[in-house]
């Protein structure tokens, strides 16, 4: 096992349209995508593209969209533990500009206990807070072994703040920062309470706030990606998270700005591109993003 992800699978169909039907309307998409979906779960792929291909610990149901998936992880080299539910869980995206509209449906009854599972040669975990035993388990036991604990902290969960001891690398999102009623800044300080080595706040096109390994806090800017090449910004947050997990792993020499820098250039890739498999970046992917856009200038925030 190189990496451990645990997560919720989904199948997510992303359209573009101008409107969506009500009543007894019908409409039809410019384009669509379907794809596999999930927060940790598009983490891991994009390690997986990147050139580290983790294991997953998901939710997986035996109907066909299950069996969609377990098609999409063996091409990707993903090894998925297979964590029982009576259905798969689906989502349907509206990508508008840099926002997005999400109806999801999802089957989080697990039939079973999450498996045993050996973690050998890990090098990283990453979790989404889905799964909160297997979540609570696996963090407790990669610390204890010195393996790099993550967590995308995408909204406050039943367990977050008891997760947190056990993390080396939070990055949470604005919308956890709301819900808990901080400023990103407080938010900042708070991920130092709990003992988080790394931490940091995603704020969108303004950027990442963020500290580094000596707790001294800094901005990283976004891109200054143009509105005419945004196509869909759903899973760019999952890239950015996959993408420094994967340079963590495989460069441990670099420092996290090195990491994050790298992350930022994975998702500003990302948000080009319709669904979350086109949207994968290869590091020269990366490399050209770097290169083709500038930094926007730095916010207070």
């Amino acid at each position: 096992m190189k990496a451990l992800f645990i997560g919720q699978a989904y199948i997510d169909v992303t359209f573009l349209t101008d409107s969506l039907p009500t009543g007894d309307e019908k409409s039809v998409a410019r384009e669509y995508s379907i794809s596999f979906g999930g927060n940790a779960v598009t983490a891991g792929f994009c390690c997986a593209k990147l050139g580290l291909a983790p294991d997953l610990l998901a939710a997986i149901a035996d109907d066909w969209l299950g069996r969609m998936f377990i098609d999409m992880a063996a091409k990707y080299g993903i090894t998925v533990h297979q964590r029982k539910v009576h259905e798969s869980s689906l989502s349907f995206i509206m990508p508008q500009g840099n926002r997005r509209a999400i109806v999801r449906c999802r089957d989080d009854n697990y039939l079973h206990p999450f498996p045993p599972l050996n973690l050998g040669n890990c090098l990283a975990l990453h979790l989404d807070g889905h799964q909160p035993d297997a979540a609570m388990h696996y963090a407790r036991a990669c610390r204890e072994k010195g393996i790099l604990t993550s967590l995308d902290g995408g909204g406050l969960r039943s367990n977050t703040h008891e997760l947190l001891e056990f993390i080396d690398v939070a990055v949470v999102a604005e919308r956890l920062c709301e819900q808990m009623n901080l400023t990103p800044a407080e938010m900042l300080t708070y991920l130092k309470s709990r003992g988080c080595r790394i931490g940091a706040v995603t704020l969108g096109e303004r950027g990442t706030v963020w500290y580094d390994e000596k707790g001294e806090e800094q901005v990283l800017p976004a891109l200054d990606v143009p509105g005419s090449k945004i196509v869909d910004t759903n899973g760019a947050g999952d890239i950015f998270h996959g993408s420094y997990i994967y340079s963590a792993a495989t460069r441990p020499e670099l420092s996290w700005k090195d990491h994050l820098v790298f992350a930022r250039g994975a998702s500003t890739h990302s948000i080009q591109h319709l669904g979350n498999e086109a949207s994968l970046p290869t590091i020269d992917d990366i490399l050209t993003a770097q290169v083709e856009f500038k930094e926007k200038v730095a916010v207070n925030v």
